[in-house]
């Protein structure tokens, strides 16, 4: 017998047989698993990845919106030219990289195929300016100025130059208007990045990738409002690329039109005023350094003292923003940022901050009131005042005897607010204060007074100043001290014994720190826009107010109007007594104070104007220019680096300002139809349906249409550009009262 079963097979041929089975029932079932995956759950998913592998999309950008000042005239709109361009993706499939094609685009431009090829590269950590920092895939532009006859020569010649577009774009133009130029204020716009592209791709407003976004500036603060929102029309091709179908499309819509509290006439008479301030200051003799001013730098603000509304807003040294219009130039670039260039991309009303010198004494007035010393008590004004072996000098020595707190602020007695700061310093235990907190009033009332933080202003990168209080220095002092103590000698250079003191305690409040902090010199350092802040309370009636450029929104037809209403931010700590003496002394320093000498002849009784100068000494420069100023409408606040006195280098630019928006004659008289604004601005441009904005025209230039300089200034030097010299820092580490042997304050050099 045999034990091979009827079917011929063993029993392990069989168990072999239903394992084989198994694997491939298996297997069958997993591949039905994994086609019911792909094709039913996960189907439409893949259909619709699968469908966008023969969509194409194409970007049409949105239109950006305008930036209008008060009265709806442009200060940045938008003008068609004819850009040419270069495909990155289309170049680099040539040969070598698309050299050829630049080196011929370049002759037919008339530009140096250098600075062409510079503009098409990408922007990385080790490639300087100018370079495309846009999405590579984007269209890089390459001049937005070619004539109609290049255009011509590129499109019909378009297999000598692959990748290579000329086509009429809308471009970004800074207007201008009556030559105000606002470049720190407007800021400008360059391509948006890779980065910043997946950075937004999930909020409310996401970047293509042909999108121009705002660097600084107006343009960056409300980017997102003057954006829009680019269009995008999807088109189905097949598989050779060729379009058998529109998908569906997305209109563009335009971005808002912004208007601010501008008035392009008034800015192109701060900014012509300022520069003229400059020149002038250029030609006066500094008797101290034995060379000739060098007023490098300076701003200049004007506000409405009652809403905190800037109506205008200069700094020097300025540019043109329409450079960046179209891609930056190599040379233009260095111009803006190289270490000869003056850096005239800071907005030093906002970012350039200084020891403010005399007019701090607002600040150290209120502090003594607060600290409990009458308004009418009398003080010493002494010409000099001694702590220790050190002598504090008033100016050239002058003594005005016992004095009010009201007198001091007319003629800026040093000497009675050395004696009271130095007075608060023992009664808090000097060097090392009591056992608990120090009242330290002249510090407090700094601090609510708005100084050492932002005001806010709807700019981007404002700058805080600083009020060196314990804390501060305390903070300071752990940072630098190892520094300070390898450097100091006690018997070195003026840096190597200050350097010396700092290391031993310079984290204590030390007498003459607190001294020369109640004149606004020492560490202390504020902006012009703080100041603005400050005497526009005083000027309205003790109210803080964030200043604010940005006025309304309103969509591009004019239908929706989102208004940015004036936003109250505090009080100053004065009552309403001391604000009447502040008042009463500032409107003193015009009429027979320390700017009196600047503005005799100006019609007081009938447009009363307040003021405070400043002269702030800067060790190793000369000394910085301040004067702040008010009416019952505005606030004008004027500085110049190194430049000499507060009303000596500004004094007339600052008239001349109030001049233009009153209609101030040079005989002191008043023609009100000749006044640019002798009320603020109210109402706001209207914006018709069409998108059309009704403004006035403005013509020749507002600057000289107005002025009214008053006989015997001295006319500037045309020639001298605004700035050409070093900026200096803004540190003023070593900025210590010493005695001086500068020129007056009070008196024309």
């Amino acid at each position: 017998m045999t034990n091979i079963p009827e079917t011929g097979r063993t029993p392990r041929v069989q168990i072999r047989l239903v394992v084989i089975q198994i694997l491939v029932l298996s297997l069958l079932g997993t591949l039905g698993g994994r086609l019911w995956y792909l094709q039913i759950r996960e189907g439409a998913e893949y259909q619709k990845e699968a469908s966008g592998n023969h969509v194409q999309q194409v970007v049409q950008p949105a239109v950006r919106g305008s930036i209008l000042d008060a009265r709806g005239v442009a200060l940045a709109d938008n003008e068609t030219r004819l850009v040419v361009s270069a495909s990155r993706t289309d170049l680099l499939k040539q040969k070598d990289d698309g050299k050829a094609v630049l080196t011929k685009l370049a002759g037919v431009l008339g530009i140096d195929p250098e600075e062409v090829m510079q503009k098409v590269r990408l922007c990385d950590a080790k490639t300087p300016q100018p370079c495309w920092n846009g999405s590579p895939y984007q269209p890089i532009p390459i001049t937005d100025e070619a004539t109609a006859k290049q255009a011509l020569q590129i499109r019909e010649r378009a297999e000598d130059f692959p990748g290579i577009t000329a086509e009429p774009e809308a471009v970004r133009r800074y207007a201008a208007p009556g030559k105000a130029n606002t470049a720190q204020v407007l800021g400008y716009l360059s391509p948006v990045t890779d980065d910043e592209i997946q950075q937004a791709k999930d909020t409310d407003s996401p970047f293509l990738r042909s999108d121009m976004v705002g660097r600084s500036g107006l343009e960056r603060q409300y980017d997102k409002e003057l954006r829009g929102k680019a269009g995008v029309t999807r088109y189905e091709v097949d598989n050779l690329g060729r379009v058998i179908g529109k998908a569906e499309s997305d209109a563009a819509e335009p971005g808002a039109n912004l208007v601010t509290s501008i008035d392009s006439r008034v800015q192109r008479v701060a900014e012509y005023e300022l520069d003229t301030a400059m020149k002038v200051a250029r030609q006066q003799f500094d008797k101290i350094t034995g060379e000739n001013y060098k007023a490098d730098s300076g701003a200049v603000v004007v506000m409405e003292a009652k809403t905190g509304r800037i109506v205008a807003m200069a700094s020097a040294p300025t540019y043109d923003p329409n450079v960046w219009v179209g891609g930056i130039s190599a040379k233009d670039y260095k111009a803006l940022t190289g270490k000869n260039s003056d850096y005239p991309l800071l907005n030093r009303a906002i970012q350039g901050q200084a020891a403010p010198g005399s007019t701090f004494k607002v600040v150290s007035t209120a502090a003594a009131v607060q600290a409990g010393y009458p308004w009418d008590g009398g003080y010493p004004c002494t010409s000099s005042y001694s702590v220790g072996g050190q002598v504090f000098k008033n100016f050239e020595g002058e003594n005005f005897g016992d004095i009010s707190l009201g007198r001091a602020l007319e003629v800026s007695c040093d000497t009675v607010f050395y004696g009271l700061a130095d007075r608060e310093w023992k009664k808090d235990g000097g060097i090392n204060p009591k056992k608990g907190q120090p009242k330290d009033y002249f510090f407090k009332t700094a601090h609510q007074f708005g100084l050492g933080k932002e005001t806010g202003i709807d700019l981007p990168n404002e700058v805080t100043g600083r009020v060196p209080d314990r804390q501060w220095k305390q903070d300071y002092w752990k940072a630098n001290k190892d520094a300070w103590c390898k450097t100091g000698k006690k018997d070195g250079s003026y840096v190597e014994k200050i350097a010396y003191e700092n290391c031993l305690e310079g984290n204590k409040m030390r007498e003459g720190d607190e001294i020369n902090y109640s004149i606004g010199q020492g560490d202390t350092l504020v902006t012009p826009i703080q100041e603005a802040v400050i005497y526009g309370a005083v000027a309205n009636g003790g109210t803080m107010y964030q200043p604010t450029i940005g006025k309304a929104v309103i969509s591009p037809d004019g239908k929706s109007v989102q208004e940015i209403k004036p936003r109250k931010t505090g009080k100053l700590p004065v009552s309403q007594a001391t604000l009447k003496g502040m008042n009463e002394a500032f409107a003193g320093v015009i009429t027979r104070g320390t700017a009196a000498w600047k503005f005799g002849g100006w019609p007081q009784d009938k447009i009363a104007l307040h003021a405070k100068t400043g002269t702030a000494e800067v060790y190793g420069k000369q000394t910085t220019s301040w004067l702040a100023t008010y009416s019952k409408d505005y606030t004008v606040i004027m500085t110049i680096a190194q430049a000499g006195t507060g009303s000596g280098a500004s004094g007339e630019a600052v008239r001349n300002i109030y001049s233009a928006l009153y209609g101030v004659q040079a005989d002191g008289s008043v023609d009100k139809n000749k006044a640019l604004l002798p009320t603020p601005q109210k109402s706001l441009p209207k914006v018709r349906t069409d998108g059309t904005i009704a403004a006035p025209k403005i013509s020749g230039d507002p600057a000289k249409d107005v002025q009214a300089t008053p006989s015997g200034s001295p006319a500037p030097d045309e020639s001298q550009p605004a700035a050409t010299t070093a900026s200096p820092g803004t540190g003023n580490r070593n900025t210590r009262r010493r005695p001086r042997k500068r020129g007056s304050r009070r008196m024309p050099a």
